[in-house]
């Protein structure tokens, strides 16, 4: 149960930090100084500030790739001394590549209310470098697994609040939802015999194919504020994602076996994000900014499953985005990982189109 429970951890928490925050998508053309709409600045976050205008609509093809490595040493033996060891040292590093396209659909209901639509197609590969040592083995082991497959389809809702100005701050609220269209982490097989906890345990407890969705339903209120301080915008947001809980869930070994689950419910996340975003002239605009997200114990009938903590993802973004005619934008985005769960760096970029 560990196995497959810290898998579900692990894919929330990159989902998590793949669809968590509000931020503010480059739409200067739809806009006019006096028009009551929020400044435009470079995007940095998942969900867009500046809403499309009444009866417009805006298609957004998208690419992100994440790349995240982390080391692990497991100890199975005891100490004679403190410096002595006997028994077994696995020392394992894992090493994850993500790349998710996307097709994004926003429509405006009015100047101040939006609707969207996003639909991605998500490769992950895993590859897993261990050896053991006091086994009489020098080499590395490699397990290598991937999985491609249409993700979680998303639908949200956004209306802003107020109409803002010069030294006022514009409020945008949200609410997402999230589906589990994605190849489901339930359904893939684990490398365990019968099963992967209790005496007849075998295998890596590693999927042989990587799962594409999270599993899970989920509902994400958010709002988000910008505030024109000239030359400069302020900009930030707070959000909440909730994640449904599934009962009667089986996780797939080899051998056509399944071991029941239970009910399983991923944790919660609380984040926020901020940043500054620059015009640097009236076609170029550049953003910093902070991501952070908490996501909470997942449990299992009940019970936090063993091993399951809080979860801390915190990154570093910085954003470029360039008019390149009335209608279209490129938006770059690069994000530097400042804790251990978070990827070590992503790269998005973005082209919306106004029609």
């Amino acid at each position: 149960m560990r196995a497959s429970v810290s898998a579900v951890k692990r894919h929330a928490s990159v989902l998590a930090m793949m669809v968590w925050g509000a931020g503010v998508q480059a739409q200067a053309q739809a806009q006019s100084p006096d028009d009551g709409r929020p400044p435009a600045v470079a995007p940095l976050f998942e969900q867009p500030g500046v809403l499309t205008p009444r009866g417009k609509l805006v298609l957004e093809p998208s690419l992100q790739f994440g790349y995240s490595s982390s080391n692990r040493v497991v100890l199975v033996g005891y100490t004679i001394i403190p410096a002595l060891l006997i028994g077994l040292v696995d020392v394992r590093e894992v090493k994850r590549n993500t790349i998710t396209g996307a097709l994004t659909g926003r429509y405006g209901l009015s100047n101040r209310a939006e609707l969207e639509i996003k639909l991605p197609y998500v490769y992950r590969s895993d590859s897993t470098v261990s050896r053991e040592i006091f086994t009489g083995s020098g080499v590395d082991r490699v397990f290598e697994t991937s999985g491609r497959a249409v993700g979680d389809a998303e639908l949200a809702l956004r209306y802003q609040l107020n109409a803002g100005g010069a030294d006022r701050a514009y409020y945008v609220a949200g609410l997402r939802f999230k589906s589990r269209t994605g190849n489901d982490p339930f359904n893939v097989v684990t490398d365990c015999t019968q099963r992967c906890v209790g005496p007849n345990a075998t295998g890596t407890g590693l999927p042989l194919e990587l799962p594409t969705g999270s599993g899970f339903y989920a509902l994400q209120p958010s709002l988000t504020w910008l505030y024109p301080s000239d030359p400069a915008i302020v900009f930030g947001s707070v959000s909440y994602l909730h994640n449904f809980k599934r009962s009667g869930l089986h996780r797939r070994v080899l051998n056509g076996e399944s071991e029941p689950l239970g009910t399983v419910a991923p944790g919660d996340v609380i984040g926020f994000n901020f940043g500054i975003g620059l015009a640097l002239n009236d076609k170029a605009l550049i953003s910093f900014g902070y991501d952070h997200s908490s996501v909470a114990r997942t449990r299992q009938n009940g019970i936090p499953v063993p091993g399951s903590v809080r979860t801390q993802l915190g990154t570093l973004l910085t954003g470029f985005s360039y008019r390149i005619s009335d209608k279209a934008t490129i938006n770059v985005a690069v994000g530097a990982g400042l804790t251990r769960d978070t990827p070590d760096v992503q790269l998005s970029f973005r082209l919306p189109m106004t029609f």
